[in-house]
C-alpha cells in the first residue's frame, strides 16, 4: 500500500470493504435500500385510503362498496411491512458477520504490516498510541460500519423516496418541505462541521492519552522511587485536559444540533399544514404528475410525509458524527498501513548445507552446517559460502537523524571465534554498532561485510537467524519457561532447551517451582527476579546456537554472586563463536580478544586489556576508576 498513490480515506475504505466481501456487501446494500423504499411507501397507501374514504363520503358513504378497496390496500400495506421486516432481519444478520469479519481482517492486516515495520517506527512512537489503533480506532470503525452507515443509507434513501412521492402528488407542497430541508441542511452543515472537526481531534487525543497512561503504568516503580507522582499526574492531566476539551466541544456542538433540528422540523410541519390549508382555501391549482387537485387526500398524507422526511434528515446528523469518528479511526489505521515497511533488497540466503566431494551444496535436512546461498544473476550460477561469523566494518558513518551523526568513520573486524568488547560512556555508540550489524538500521556511508558478503545483499531474516542477541532490557512472553527458552529456536526439543538453560546457569532456579520448566510466566516475567529473567534470555540465545552473539549489557541485571555462577556458562556459550560484548563492568571484558573504546561515536582506542592498560589512555583511566563510564 505504501508505495501506491493514496486515494481518499472513504474511497480506500469502500474498496477494501468490497474486496473483503465482494458478494455479501452488495447484498447488504440492496437489502438496506429495499428496506428504506418499503418504509417510505406506506404514505402512498395512506393517500389512496383517504382518497377512497373521501370519495365514499362524497357519494353517500356506501361502506359495503368501499370496504373491499380499503381491505385490499391494507393487505398490500401489511405485505410491504412484512417484506420490510424480513429485509431488516436478514441484513442485520449479514451485517453482524460483515462487521466483525471486516474488523478481524483489519486487525490482521494491521498486525501483519506492523510486524514488517522497521525498529525505527517503534522507537519513535508511543506504545499506547500504537495500541489505540487496535482498540479505539477499530471500535470507532465498528460503530460506523454496523450502525452509522446503514442508518445513514436508510435515511438518505428514505429522504429521496419520500421527496419523489411528494413531488408526484404536489410540487408546490414539496417545495415547502424542500425549503425547510435547505434550512435544516444549512444548520447541520454549520454546527455539524464544527462537531466533526473536534470529533476527529478527539480520536487523535485518545491515542495520545493512552500513550501517556501506558508509559506511566510501565514506569510506575520509577515514578514512586523518585517521588514523581505529582509530575506524572501533571503530564496525565495535560493530555487528559486536551482530550476533554476536544471531546467536550465535539459533543457540545453535536448535542446542540439535535434540539435545534428537532424544533426546525416542528416548524416545517406547521408550515406544511398552513401552506396546505391556504392552498386549499384559495383553490390554488395543484401542479403534480398525479393530476390530483388539492384536497384532504393530498394534504393529510403530506403532513405524515413531512414528519417522516424531517425525521430522516434529523437521523442523518448524529450518524454523520459517528461516520466522522469512524473515518478518523479509519484514517489513523490507514496511516499505520501506509508506514513504509522494512526495506530488504537482500538476495543471499542462509541454508542448511552439506559437503559433497569437497564442495558445499544445499541440504534439505538439518545438518548442523550452514552456508550462505549466493545466486549470481549475470552468470546464472549459485555459490555457497560457509557461515563462519567473520564480521567487518569499513569507514562506517551513521545518524539516526541526518543533522546529528552518531558514528564517525568506524572501522573494525571480528574474526570467527573472536570476542570483541565495546567500552565507553552512555551514548558513545556501542549499541548503535550492534544495531547496524543486525540491520535494525542501515548505515549512511561505508560498508559492513559478513563472511566477505556485503551485509546489504543478505536477506534480513537470514542475517538475523545467524545472530544471537541478549539485550539489556529482557523481554519475556506470556507462556511457560520452556516456551520462553524455545523462542530462540521454535523447533528446539525439550532436551535442547534444558541443555541451553544449564549452559546459561538457569537450570537451578527453574527446577525450584513445582512445575519446573512448565511454570507459567506472565506480565513480562513479573514473578521472577530481574537476574532470573536475564538468565532465561541468555538460555534463549544459547538454544538458538548462532555463530555470532551480541551481548548488550547481558549481565547488567545479575548480582555479583549470580554473575560468578553464570560466568562459566557464558564462557561455554561464547566458545567457538564471534562475540560482541557491550559492558559497563570492565571485569566482564578483560578476557576479550580486542577491546574497542568509543567516545562520542569515534574509536579512540583498541587492543587487548593488557595493551590498553599499558597505554595508560582512557581505558586505563576507566579501569582504575579515574573516570566513570557514565
Amino acid at each position: 500500500m505504501s508505495g501506491q498513490k493514496k486515494s481518499g480515506t472513504f474511497v480506500r475504505l469502500m474498496k477494501l470493504l468490497f474486496q473483503f466481501y465482494p458478494r455479501m456487501l452488495p447484498l447488504i446494500i440492496l437489502l438496506i435500500v429495499l428496506n428504506a423504499i418499503l418504509g417510505a411507501l406506506p404514505s402512498i397507501f395512506q393517500q389512496k385510503v383517504i382518497a377512497v374514504m373521501e370519495q365514499a363520503w362524497n357519494n353517500g358513504w356506501d361502506w359495503e362498496m368501499t370496504r373491499p378497496m380499503v381491505m385490499h390496500l391494507v393487505l398490500i400495506l401489511a405485505v410491504l411491512y412484512i417484506l420490510a421486516m424480513a429485509c431488516t432481519l436478514v441484513y442485520n444478520q449479514l451485517l453482524a458477520v460483515f462487521t466483525q469479519g471486516t474488523l478481524d481482517k483489519f486487525r490482521v492486516n494491521m498486525f501483519e504490516h506492523m510486524e514488517s515495520l522497521p525498529i525505527r517506527y517503534f522507537d519513535t512512537n508511543q506504545r499506547g498510541d500504537i495500541m489505540s489503533y487496535y482498540t479505539n480506532d477499530v471500535d470507532a470503525m465498528r460503530q460506523m460500519i454496523s450502525q452509522s452507515f446503514p442508518q445513514l443509507l436508510v435515511s438518505l434513501i428514505t429522504v429521496v423516496t419520500i421527496l419523489c412521492i411528494m413531488m408526484y402528488y404536489s410540487v408546490l407542497m414539496g417545495l415547502v418541505i424542500v425549503a425547510g430541508a435547505i434550512v435544516t441542511i444549512t444548520i447541520t452543515k454549520r454546527i455539524g462541521g464544527k462537531s466533526a472537526k473536534f470529533f476527529m481531534k478527539q480520536q487523535k487525543e485518545i491515542g495520545r492519552t493512552e500513550g501517556v497512561i501506558e508509559e506511566m503504568i510501565a514506569g510506575q516503580k520509577v515514578i514512586k522511587v523518585f517521588n514523581h507522582e505529582e509530575d506524572a499526574q501533571k503530564k496525565f492531566d495535560e493530555a487528559n485536559e486536551s482530550l476533554f476539551q476536544s471531546s467536550y466541544l465535539a459533543n457540545r456542538y453535536a448535542n446542540t444540533l439535535m434540539p435545534i433540528i428537532n424544533n426546525v422540523n416542528y416548524l416545517i410541519y406547521v408550515a406544511v399544514a398552513v401552506a396546505g390549508g391556504l392552498f386549499l382555501e384559495l383553490k390554488v391549482p395543484n401542479l403534480s404528475l398525479s393530476g390530483l387537485p388539492f384536497s384532504i387526500a393530498v394534504i393529510v398524507p403530506f403532513l405524515g410525509m413531512s414528519r417522516q422526511f424531517a425525521g430522516s434528515i434529523q437521523q442523518i446528523s448524529p450518524q454523520i458524527n459517528s461516520v466522522v469518528m469512524g473515518m478518523a479511526g479509519a484514517k489513523r489505521m490507514f496511516e499505520l498501513l501506509d508506514e513504509e515497511p522494512e526495506y530488504d533488497e537482500g538476495y543471499v540466503e542462509l541454508v542448511n548445507a552439506k559437503e559433497t566431494d569437497g564442495e558445499l551444496t544445499e541440504a534439505e535436512e538439518k545438518t548442523g552446517l550452514w552456508a550462505w546461498k549466493h545466486y549470481h544473476k549475470e552468470e546464472n550460477t549459485t555459490t555457497y559460502v560457509p557461515l563462519r561469523g567473520d564480521v567487518r566494518m569499513f569507514d562506517v558513518d551513521f545518524a539516526y537523524n541526518p543533522d546529528k551523526v552518531i558514528l564517525h568513520n568506524i572501522t573494525l573486524y571480528a574474526k570467527p571465534g573472536q570476542n570483541v568488547a565495546f567500552v565507553g560512556a552512555t551514548g558513545a555508540g556501542k549499541t548503535t554498532i550492534t544495531n547496524l550489524i543486525n540491520r535494525f538500521y542501515d548505515i549512511a556511508d561505508g560498508k559492513v561485510r559478513y563472511d566477505g558478503i556485503n551485509i546489504n545483499k543478505i536477506k534480513k531474516p537470514s542475517l538475523r537467524k545467524s545472530l544471537g542477541m541478549v539485550l539489556q532490557d529482557t523481554v519475556l512472553f506470556t507462556g511457560t519457561v520452556m516456551d520462553n527458552i524455545r523462542y530462540g529456536r521454535l523447533d528446539a526439543t525439550d532436551e535442547e532447551c534444558i541443555e541451553a538453560a544449564k549452559l546459561a546457569g538457569a537450570h537451578g532456579f527453574i527446577r525450584h517451582p513445582p512445575q519446573g520448566y512448565q511454570t507459567m510466566l506472565s506480565g513480562d516475567g513479573s514473578n521472577l527476579s530481574q537476574g532470573q529473567c536475564q538468565l532465561l534470555a541468555i538460555a534463549r540465545a544459547a538454544v538458538a546456537d548462532p555463530p555470532v552473539m551480541i551481548l548488550d549489557e547481558a549481565t547488567s541485571s545479575i548480582d555479583t554472586r549470580t554473575e560468578q555462577i553464570v560466568s562459566e556458562g557464558m564462557d561455554r556459550l561464547m566458545q567457538g563463536r564471534t562475540v560482541f560484548v557491550i559492558a559497563h563492568r570492565l571485569s566482564t571484558v578483560k578476557n576479550s580478544n580486542v577491546i574497542i573504546v568509543l567516545d562520542q561515536g569515534h574509536i579512540i582506542e583498541r587492543g587487548t586489556h593488557d595493551e590498553l592498560i599499558a597505554a595508560r589512555g582512557q581505558y586505563y583511566q576507566l579501569y582504575t576508576g579515574a573516570f566513570e563510564l557514565e
